[in-house]
């Protein structure tokens, strides 16, 4: 790549260019060491990442097809890799960029992808989803607590659930938290608090670590125990950074344990401050209701009809008086009326009375049969009749009928 150049005799800048670029592009395809710190996805064939050293304060721009990249599976930034790269120099922005052609997560990159394919597996099934979060109580009988034996994440939750509410029962199941064996002796553990009928909560807490140190709260077996169980459970591992796949699908992750004690229990502190409140409230409320009502009363008290009662009964009175003189009048009319038609029936009834008649000088006569004798046809010439008079009666023999002459 040599070149005779002087002030006096330059070589053109793009000459310079392109021996450069035969130059980069003689040195072939390497593989390399690096950690992925960003991923750049389009929609074209081509994709950009950008590479860093992993000690070195040193970054290099990386293009791949959409296959390679996605041959590679799933790729967090910042994991490590492997890749098998080509160095390439562009002509127009003269610029040093790297071709990828194979890529693999190294390390515990390699740890993070499956973590990752298993999590989108469980997530998939809808072990993450919100609906199956269940609700804390609001203040458990007693607090099953899963966590390593004498660990700084059981002296966190036990001091400051103590300090919250003094109260709190505690059932306590020591277990492995890292290591082969962890994962199954956090799921004996979570089993027994679990089917305890007095623990209404769990929490399985563990204090930060590696990748490597939390991982067995990232096994299959231990994340679908604590989706199946029937109590809520509320995660505290590691600190903030950290999130195993258990934290997913509990019903509550908190931070630390501390702030998982904070979760599970509320503070007495607050809880009798907030009584004293509430109860200053209600007897401030009682005290108006009371003032209301006594002066409701009051104003009761005051009124005409509640200082004279039997004032109220004044105005009735009056229109009894009247109504019982309306009465009086209207009855009495009524027998005036009733007694004068009485008297008109009685005076009827008399002036068609037989008797009447008789003391007018009429007779009623009755022949021998004690039939009625209207007629001269109804006695004969030698018949005794009687003469029912007005005071008295008389006995006849009839000598003579004289019939009545019809004049035409």
């Amino acid at each position: 790549m040599a070149m005779n150049s002087s002030r006096e005799q330059p070589q053109p800048l793009g000459r310079v260019i392109g021996a450069v670029k035969d130059w980069v592009g003689r040195l072939g395809e390497i593989w390399v060491d690096a950690q992925v710190v960003e991923i750049k996805r389009r929609s074209g064939a081509t994709q950009f990442m950008t590479f860093r050293d992993r000690v070195a304060n040193m970054s290099v721009q990386v293009t791949a097809s959409a296959v390679v990249l996605d041959s590679a599976g799933p790729l967090p930034e910042g994991s490590r890799v492997t890749a098998r790269v080509r160095p390439r120099v562009w002509d127009k922005a003269t610029s040093l960029s790297f071709e990828c052609l194979e890529i693999h997560v190294a390390g515990e990159g390699q740890l993070l992808l499956r973590l990752e394919q298993l999590k989108r597996k469980l997530q998939a099934e809808g072990l993450f989803d919100d609906h199956r979060k269940r609700r804390l109580p609001l203040l458990p009988r007693a607090i099953g607590l899963v966590t390593g034996r004498g660990s700084d994440a059981e002296r966190d939750v036990l001091t400051n659930v103590a300090r919250r509410w003094p109260s709190a029962i505690f059932r306590v199941e020591h277990a492995l938290v890292q290591g082969i064996d962890s994962a199954a002796s956090l799921m004996t553990a979570l089993a027994r608090l679990d089917a305890d009928p007095e623990v209404d909560v769990i929490i399985l807490a563990r204090g930060g670590g590696s990748l490597e140190d939390l991982l067995s709260f990232s096994d299959e077996g231990l994340v679908r125990a604590v989706a199946a169980a029937k109590t809520p459970v509320v995660t505290a591992i590691g600190h903030e950074r950290d999130t195993p796949i258990v934290d997913l699908v509990a019903d509550l992750r908190a931070s630390t344990p501390t702030d998982a004690a904070r979760r599970v229990v509320p503070d007495h502190v607050e809880e009798s401050a907030g009584l004293a409140l509430a109860r200053t409230r209600l007897n401030r409320a009682v005290d108006v209701l009371l003032t209301r009502e006594e002066h409701a009363i009051s104003a009761l008290r005051s009124r005409p009809v509640m200082l004279d009662p039997t004032s109220a009964f004044s105005a009735h009175y009056e229109r009894l008086t009247l109504f019982r003189h309306r009465l009086g009048s209207a009855v009495e009319h009524r027998l005036r009326a009733e007694e004068a038609d009485l008297r008109a029936a009685v005076s009827s009834i008399r002036a068609l009375s037989p008797k009447h008649t008789l003391e007018r000088g009429y007779a009623v006569l009755v022949g021998p049969g004690h039939e009625s004798v209207s007629s001269i046809a109804d006695a004969s010439v030698g018949e005794r009749i009687r003469a029912y008079l007005a005071d008295g009666e008389l006995t006849l023999d009839v000598v003579q009928t004289n019939p009545k002459e019809q004049h035409g």
